[in-house]
């Protein structure tokens, strides 16, 4: 299809650029995506399912729909209203802070939610500029609880006339949105859906599509799922904690599953590195359904739900982005599920910048480093570190040279950035030579002199590569030689001083090394 003949370019320009980019009246539909045969188990029973992709919103997660539809018709008095609090675990008030920023110009959003809230994703909210207040307790609160956050931030807005708060858990505006929008997307791309699926938090997604769906297609299906009791998911809310809820979305499910957190964070990441990139409770909500269809399976009723083509058209909602709960994944489902790092040991180790500036090319290298006069001399504003062992240091070095041996370099040996337990042992030994412990060396003291710089030799320029790198790290202005003592380059560059005969000694020194 040629862009000229696509119904929807998806380009939002002009000062309402982003007004318009978040509002889905003026967005193609969010995709609906059949899952693949290596994720859909009941294939061969005539089943086939899809995934719609809220986590595509621009806000990347299926509550901004929800929040869009609250400060748009709710509490919101322009020219007023300063500030935005709501109780939520992440996605809600994230959303809320950048539409309120983009509707209004509020900047100020205030996020109140749980102690028990992971570093990531408090990190994540700061990123988003919300303004956060903890609270102890229940990580889910009841909404009338007076100790908790959702009653307090409520409380706020009660007591503050330039403040909202949108209160998602008693909104209607919050279900609303997906009647408005996510519903009919649905029906439009899919006519012949059979059973929906979708996880119960709030309950508002559930309640919005579940309804809708219901009144435009009475034959439907609706499969509400909750936590497995004692686990938990980002999101959703064990049917116990559900009681509290003011929606009406007992009027929206048909039937009901549970689900625990193994099974949802491990089917998110497989939906993820098939390509359906989306967080934990998006494969909540697809175990839930994998749930219900095998019951229907082992009860015989499968079929039942199949239409005249024979086939059973299942809908599931990915609800947002896996990235702020990756340490999660880890800790619910162990190693097993992740390959190894290799050379993990560097991860420790070798932890400061490189800059191919640093590392010289010999010609260059030398004639910073000495004048074309004779005899040679290093100039003065120079300081020339060999890492080589002493006996090679002996047979042959630069003029000027200090020579401070490491125990880890190897004539011969393997390169650091070959050998990862040769980098690890050569990093440790460079910083803790050239660190506090030896701080009163003299080349430490030669080092800290007033406009000082040093290069850094070693036989292949690889190990010397590495200490510039520790060298700059602690402030000092390091270079290393490309090569090192033994490139084809710098060989061609040097020969044995007596040879040359340039070389102003006051007693024979054959082993000594310098330019012609």
């Amino acid at each position: 299809m040629s862009a000229q003949s696509r119904p929807h370019l998806n380009v939002y320009t002009g000062p309402d650029s982003i007004r318009n980019y978040f509002d889905p009246d003026q967005q193609p539909p969010l995709p609906l995506v059949e899952v693949p045969l290596s994720l859909n188990p009941f294939h061969q029973d005539g089943v086939r399912i899809y995934a719609k992709m809220m986590s595509t919103l621009p806000a990347n997660n299926v509550k901004s729909l929800p929040a869009l539809n609250m400060l748009q018709n709710g509490q919101v008095k322009p020219g007023k209203t300063t500030t935005i609090v709501e109780y939520s675990s992440g996605s809600t008030v994230v959303s809320m802070s950048m539409i309120a920023r983009i509707l209004y110009g509020i900047k100020d959003t205030r996020a109140y939610l749980s102690n028990k809230t992971s570093h990531t994703k408090l990190q994540m909210m700061r990123f988003f500029g919300l303004n956060i207040s903890v609270f102890g307790g229940p990580s889910q609160p009841e909404p009338t609880d007076q100790r908790g956050g959702i009653y307090r931030a409520h409380q706020l807005a009660q007591e503050r006339d330039d403040t909202c708060n949108p209160n998602q858990y008693y909104n209607d505006l919050n279900w609303a949105a997906h009647m408005k929008w996510t519903g009919p997307q649905i029906m439009a791309q899919l006519p012949q859906i059979n059973v929906f699926c979708a996880g119960l938090g709030t309950a508002g997604t559930m309640t919005g599509i579940g309804t809708y769906l219901k009144q435009v297609k009475p034959s439907i299906t609706r499969v509400g799922v909750c936590t497995t009791p004692g686990d938990r998911v980002p999101g959703p809310r064990s049917h116990a904690l559900l009681a509290p809820v003011d929606f009406p979305w007992k009027q929206a499910v048909d039937y009901m599953e549970e689900c625990g957190s193994h099974d949802a964070y491990r089917l998110s990441m497989q939906l993820s590195r098939e390509g359906l990139i989306c967080g934990p409770s998006s494969g909540f909500n697809l175990q839930g359904l994998y749930n219900f269809l095998q019951k229907r399976k082992d009860a015989g009723t499968l079929k039942d739900l199949a239409q005249e083509d024979g086939e059973i058209h299942c809908v599931f909602v990915c609800c947002d982005l896996p990235y702020q709960y990756l340490d999660d994944y880890f800790v619910k489902l162990g190693e097993d599920y992740f390959h190894p790092i290799q050379n993990s040991n560097l991860l420790n180790v070798d932890l400061y910048r490189y800059d191919e500036a640093w590392e010289l090319d010999p010609p260059i290298a030398l004639s910073k480093l000495y004048s074309t006069t004779v005899p040679i001399q290093c100039r003065p504003e120079w300081l020339l570190i060999d890492l080589r062992n002493t006996t090679d240091f002996e047979a042959g070095h630069l003029p000027g040279a200090f020579n401070w041996p490491l125990q880890s370099l190897v004539a011969g040996g393997k390169s650091p950035f070959f050998d990862s337990q040769v980098l690890e042992t050569q990093w440790l030994e460079l910083e803790s030579l050239f660190g506090s412990k030896n701080k009163d060396s003299e080349i430490l003291k030669e080092l800290e002199s007033p406009g000082r710089s040093v290069m850094l030799f070693c036989y292949d320029g690889d190990t010397a590569r590495v200490a510039t790198s520790v060298l700059r790290a602690k402030g000092f202005n390091a270079c290393s030689v490309r090569g090192g003592m033994l490139g084809y380059e710098f060989g061609h560059l040097l020969v044995p001083a007596m040879k040359a005969g340039v070389c102003e000694q006051q007693q024979p020194q054959p082993q000594q090394i310098a330019i012609i």
